[in-house]
């Protein structure tokens, strides 16, 4: 079953100090989920996107789409993105973030991880995009998956958690500069999941 708002305003806190990641592992109900899951599978174009890293060309280790208001472009690692439009299904589910976000979000990216290969690096969300201290709220669809943060300056501090399907992880404060943060690989077989991060485009 659910929850109620009022018993979801105290997500779990990963961090230890310098940010926020609030984690609800009861977010979505399976039920919900799974609509959720079939609509953005079916419903938006994905791309495996280029990237340049170490000053080399190479496509991403997942597919990507993203939806969100017009004229809101995504742009990183000299790539631009132009949103596919907001459908009511994501619009719900955009609201319903930001009633436990207490932010108005313009766009949402989906990330698609059709196996344990498929993978995001250490990383942190700090392009200009996103502007000083954004907040990102982050739902995961499908297969779970593990999900590390370290300590930007000192890397021996570490904190994990499964991103169970349901599950939103909501992002704030110093986070993006202070701590960095993986989905990595895995060996084990393991089903499609689909990340959303729902965020501020400036």
């Amino acid at each position: 079953m659910q929850q109620s708002l009022f018993e979801l305003a105290s997500g779990v806190n990963l961090l230890p100090f310098d940010g926020e990641a609030l984690f609800y592992p009861d977010f979505l109900s399976l039920q919900e989920s799974e609509m959720y899951f079939d609509h953005i599978l079916h419903e938006f174009q994905w791309k495996q996107e280029k990237i340049i890293l170490y000053n080399k060309e190479m496509l991403q280790p997942r597919l990507t789409a993203f939806c969100g208001d017009p004229y809101k472009d995504l742009r990183y690692s000299e790539t631009i993105i132009k949103p596919q439009p907001w459908t009511d299904k994501m619009l719900a589910l955009k609201q319903q973030t930001e009633a436990l976000a207490g932010v108005t979000f313009t766009n949402a990216l989906f990330s698609l991880y059709r196996d344990g290969r498929d993978s995001v690096s250490w990383h942190r969300d700090n392009e200009k995009n996103w502007g000083t201290d954004p907040v990102i709220a982050s739902v995961s669809l499908g297969a779970a998956r593990t999900f590390q943060l370290r300590n930007y300056k000192d890397k021996s501090i570490t904190r994990s958690v499964e991103l169970t399907q349901g599950s939103l992880l909501i992002m704030r404060g110093a986070i993006q500069r202070c701590w960095e943060h993986q989905g990595p690989k895995t060996n084990k077989r393991i089903g499609v999941r689909i990340n959303i991060t729902f965020r501020i485009l400036k």
